[in-house]
């Protein structure tokens, strides 16, 4: 299962947006308003809960400097990945696009997507908060 998301358009370098997602813990700015936990386990590694949603564990598994975020499932019983890809648009501005990469049978495909698309959408969107 692929989803991506509209890509964003940022205030801030490829640089400064790099070092804020390889930052754990500043992924709890960008959670969206019905998170019920938010954990930093270790400097690569959280886990989160929304409401009503089993919690999940996200361990950063890549980066490439300025350019690229993989974080992924602690977990191999759902596998997927979270990918933020990060271009330099100039000095002070940059774009990037979240996709999520995941295997999953149908019925289980069918029920998170929604769920995971607006998950998607709201980091997104809260991309405006780096650095405030």
């Amino acid at each position: 299962m692929h989803i991506e998301v509209p890509k964003k358009k940022l205030a801030k370098s490829d640089k400064e947006v790099f070092d804020f997602l390889t930052d754990i813990k500043n992924f709890e700015v960008l959670m969206p308003d019905n998170i019920d936990k938010f954990e930093v386990l270790d400097e690569k590694t959280f886990k989160f809960a929304l409401k009503g949603m089993p919690e999940i564990v996200l361990r950063l598994k890549e980066q490439f400097p300025n350019e690229k975020v993989i974080l992924g499932a602690a977990s191999d019983k759902l596998p997927f990945t979270l990918t933020g890809d990060i271009t330099a648009l100039g000095e002070n501005e940059s774009e990037i696009g979240l996709s999520f990469e995941g295997q999953f049978n149908a019925m289980m495909a069918m029920m998170i997507k929604n769920p995971i698309t607006n998950f998607m959408e709201t980091l997104s969107n809260n991309m405006d908060k780096i650095g405030q």
